[in-house]
């Protein structure tokens, strides 16, 4: 026989605190508590079930998603199997950056030989807007692994943006200013 359940005051603090330590949203615990998902925890608290981190990997080798009455100019393809780490991502801003602004052609000649993150990351991450770090909320983040040539032969870089309450792609034309908005994402390697 079970032992009859109470929710006092201190077990709930303990629980409401557990949850604040660890980020939880009031979304994230409802949905906790909908359907069977406190059931399955059990489980792996009685050792029945365990639970598994899903591995994201983008395929950075494929083409990328080419804005419509846009061409491929450059496209730096890396590893066929790159896995999502954020901790393994910086946010690169150039000198000029930092002080005021920079030209998108002098940014373009300092990212070179950087392992500039590709388009393909970019629409991996639209497709799972859970993976995109809330840091970047605020910035438009550039990947300039892809550039692109737009109908009146501007070259073109995409970007992430929050907007609108959600997650976004744009481009911008390499020949405009770049602030400390706009940093390119870049691998801090393996």
């Amino acid at each position: 026989m079970r032992d009859k359940f109470t929710l006092d005051v201190g077990l709930a603090l303990d629980l409401k605190n557990a949850f604040r330590r660890h980020g939880w949203s009031e979304g994230e615990i409802k949905k906790l508590s909908k359907g069977d998902l406190l059931r399955d925890v059990r489980e792996v608290l009685f050792g029945r079930a365990e639970i598994r981190r899903i591995v994201h990997v983008i395929n950075c080798g494929a083409a990328p998603i080419v804005p419509e009455k846009c061409t491929v100019e450059e496209h730096k393809k890396s590893e066929p199997s790159t896995r999502w780490d954020p901790a393994k991502i910086t946010l690169f801003l150039a000198e000029g950056q930092k002080v005021d602004r920079i030209k998108g052609d002098d940014l373009r000649k300092e990212l070179e030989g950087k392992p500039v993150l590709n388009a393909c990351v970019l629409d991996y991450l639209l497709a799972h807007p859970d993976l995109i770090p809330v840091e970047w909320k605020g910035k438009d983040v550039f990947f300039w692994g892809t550039i692109f040539r737009d109908r009146g032969g501007c070259l073109c870089v995409r970007f992430l943006c929050w907007s609108g309450g959600r997650w976004q792609w744009c481009y911008r034309w390499v020949g405009h200013d770049w602030s400390d908005d706009d940093p390119a994402v870049v691998s801090a390697g393996s």
